[in-house]
C-alpha cells in the first residue's frame, strides 16, 4: 500500500510515517518547506502551498489513501487574524486535495482518512461522549471542527471512502501538551486548571497513529475517536505526570482567570470538558497499547515504576 500524508513532518505526522515503513508502507508526503523534501525508495517528497493552490500533482502517483493532518497549530494566542488561519488552513488544504483528485484523470486513491478533534463535542462534565453525538460545542473551537469536518465529507462526491479521527489530548515527550503541562511540575509549581474536574481523554502518540493506519488498512468509514478507553480529569492528570517525574504536588489550582489573563480566549482549551468514547475503533478491532494515563506516560518517561491503578478502568470518562 503507498500512503499520501500531509503533515507528515509535524509531530503526529513523523510517528505515522515511522509506523508506515514497520509495516511496509510506500509514503508520499506533501510539503510547504521545499527545503523538507526528500526522495527515497519509500519516502517520497512533493512540495504543496495550499494558500496559492499550488500542489505537485505527482503526488498521487500509486496512492491508494490519503490521510490528512494539515492544519495550522491552535495551541497560539486566538487574534481575530490567527482565527482564521486556523480554519483556512485545514480548508484550503482540503479543498486542494479535492480539486487535485478532480483534475487527475488517472489516479488510485480509494479513501481519505482525515483527522479532526474532539473539540467538535460540547463542553460538559457529565456526557459521556461517542460518535454518534450531534450536539457541536458552542465555542470558537467547536465552529472551527465543524467547518472542518463538513470539508471532508465533501469527498464522499468524489466516490472515495472517507473517515475522520476526531483527535484528543495528544501524549508525547516530544511535543504538543504533554511537555508543556510537565514543565511547570519539574519545576515545582504543577497545578491543576480551574476546579481540575473538566475530563480530559487523552491518548499516546503510538496508539493514535495507529488508528489512522487501522482504519486506512481497512478501508473503514465514518467518524472514529482518537482517544484511549480511560479518560481522566486535568487533576488526575497532572497528579499523574507528577508521580512519574517524581515531584510533589502541593500548589493550589489555577484559576480560570488567570489562564485567560495570560493566553486570552485561547485558554478555553484548559478548561474544556468532554468525556469521549473508544468503543466504535475498539469493535472494528483494533487495540490500544497504552489504554491507562499511568501507564502511557510511564512508557513516555520511561518510568518503572509501577503503575498503582494500571488495572483500574475509570468508568467515568478534550482538542487540539
Amino acid at each position: 500500500m503507498k500512503v499520501l500524508i500531509t503533515g507528515a513532518t509535524g509531530l503526529v505526522g513523523s510517528e505515522l510515517v515511522s509506523q508506515c515503513h514497520e509495516k511496509g508502507y510506500d509514503v508520499n508526503y506533501l510539503t510547504t518547506s521545499k527545503k523538507k523534501i526528500v526522495s527515497e525508495l519509500n519516502y517520497q517528497g512533493y512540495f504543496w502551498n495550499p494558500t496559492t493552490a499550488e500542489i505537485d500533482q505527482n503526488c498521487l502517483d500509486g496512492v491508494s489513501v490519503i490521510i490528512n493532518l494539515a492544519g495550522s497549530s491552535i495551541s497560539k494566542r486566538w487574534t481575530k487574524g490567527y482565527r482564521q488561519v486556523i480554519i483556512d488552513s485545514r480548508v484550503n488544504s482540503l479543498e486542494l486535495l479535492k480539486n487535485t483528485l478532480l483534475k487527475t484523470e488517472r489516479h488510485s486513491v480509494k479513501s481519505i482518512v482525515s483527522a479532526s478533534a474532539i473539540g467538535i463535542y460540547p463542553d460538559s462534565l457529565s456526557d459521556y461522549y461517542t460518535e454518534d453525538e450531534t450536539k457541536v460545542d458552542d465555542s470558537y473551537l467547536g465552529e472551527v471542527v465543524d467547518v472542518w469536518e463538513n470539508k471532508i465529507d465533501e469527498f464522499e462526491a468524489l466516490g472515495l471512502k472517507v473517515a475522520k479521527v476526531r483527535i484528543g489530548l495528544v501524549l508525547s515527550n516530544d511535543g504538543g501538551a504533554l511537555p508543556e503541562i510537565a514543565k511547570p511540575v519539574n519545576y515545582f509549581v504543577g497545578a491543576a486548571f480551574g476546579t481540575g474536574e473538566q475530563w480530559q481523554s487523552w491518548i499516546h502518540i503510538s496508539d493514535l497513529a495507529g488508528i489512522f493506519l487501522h482504519i486506512a488498512s481497512f478501508e473503514l468509514e465514518g467518524v472514529y475517536n482518537g482517544v484511549a478507553p480511560n479518560p481522566v480529569t486535568n487533576i488526575k492528570l497532572v497528579k499523574e505526570i507528577a508521580k512519574v517525574l517524581n515531584k510533589p504536588m502541593f500548589l493550589p489550582n489555577i484559576p480560570k482567570f488567570v489562564m485567560y489573563t495570560i493566553l486570552g480566549d485561547m485558554a478555553y482549551i484548559l478548561f474544556a470538558s468532554q468525556r469521549v468514547s473508544s468503543k466504535k475503533i475498539e469493535e472494528e478491532g483494533f487495540i490500544f497499547r497504552y489504554a491507562n494515563i499511568c501507564q502511557a506516560l510511564g512508557a513516555i518517561y520511561e518510568s518503572d515504576d509501577e503503575c498503582v491503578d494500571s488495572k483500574t478502568k475509570i468508568t467515568k470518562e478534550f482538542v487540539s
